[in-house]
């Protein structure tokens, strides 16, 4: 990876007005106080056994009914995916992980017959997105909560904005689909082992949503907290920051092992599964830019 040093002078001007320099303090901003901002998160979820039923309906009596809608089974608004999200500013996704031997289509829930149909022409980038997912790290230690790494894939292909990953201490899995870096890509629940670290998981993760910006960005902006200042004194300040470029997927490890390329004509991104399921990423632009990865007998989905 090229490294390269950009010096960037900030030049800041003194107004003459002092009031203008009124400022918003930092704070986590509390469930009822969200509803002045005119946010509403949308909670959906796919479920066969009703346990990430469960899941969603903690979360949303965190959030609280005046943020958070009713949990949405994803089942009963398939062919009306679009206007059903469309009526929030967020939204909190939820699935549990069945098929842990598939490449795609993990979750054995109505999410599977949506992912590469209906979804794949939704117009939401931007929109902030959070997922949840629920597996036993125990039986399927090495497949734990994998649906949710899929169900994480599928919204950031279509340019939204993610938000939530956790940290994967305190689990008792070896392996899992839905680690991206070293974090789990959301909250995930082990309602079969550590049914008792639940309440507390869901609670810490949606003040982390809060504190993230999750309610932030629509509706109304927060009103202003007025305090006296210090007349401001113009001032350079020069500061040094590194530039990261990006680096072209080459790395040989994904050319041997081939990559499934679904492609989003509204967002100009391409999502890349590998074959054996445990690999993904996004690409800009159209399959047919990134030839090292669409010469190892690889299909493009339409």
């Amino acid at each position: 990876m090229l490294l390269s040093a950009l010096t960037i002078t900030i030049l800041a001007a003194a107004a003459n007005d002092a009031a203008a320099f009124a400022f918003v303090p930092s704070r986590v901003v509390s469930n009822k106080e969200s509803a002045l901002y005119g946010t509403k998160v949308g909670i959906f979820f796919g479920t066969s056994t009703g346990s990430t039923q469960e899941a969603a309906d903690l979360i949303a009596e965190e959030f609280g009914d005046d943020v958070a809608s009713s949990p949405i089974e994803i089942d009963e608004i398939q062919g009306s995916v679009a206007a059903e999200f469309s009526k929030y500013d967020a939204l909190v996704v939820g699935t549990p992980t069945w098929n842990t031997g598939a490449d795609v289509e993990r979750s054995g829930t109505g999410w599977d017959e949506i992912y590469y149909g209906e979804m794949a022409d939704l117009n939401i980038a931007g929109k902030k997105v959070a997922v949840f997912g629920l597996g036993d790290s125990v039986s399927y230690s090495e497949n734990y909560a994998d649906a949710s790494g899929e169900l994480y894939d599928v919204f950031e292909s279509l340019g939204c904005s993610m938000l939530g990953a956790t940290s994967t201490d305190g689990y008792l899995h070896e392996a899992s689909k839905a680690i991206r870096g070293d974090k789990f890509c959301g909250l995930l629940l082990d309602e079969v082992n550590q049914e008792e670290l639940t309440g507390e998981r869901v609670k810490n993760w949606v003040a982390a949503l809060i504190g993230e910006g999750l309610l932030s960005g629509a509706g109304t902006a927060a009103p202003a907290v007025s305090v006296q200042s210090p007349a401001p004194v113009p001032q350079n300040i020069e500061t040094e920051v590194s530039v990261v470029e990006p680096v072209a997927v080459t790395q040989a490890e994904e050319q041997e092992e081939g990559f499934l390329g679904h492609y989003n004509s509204l967002t100009d991104k391409t999502w890349w599964v590998g074959n054996n399921g445990r690999s993904s990423f996004v690409t800009n632009g159209p399959p047919e830019m990134h030839s090292t990865l669409t010469k190892t007998n690889t299909r493009i989905s339409p």
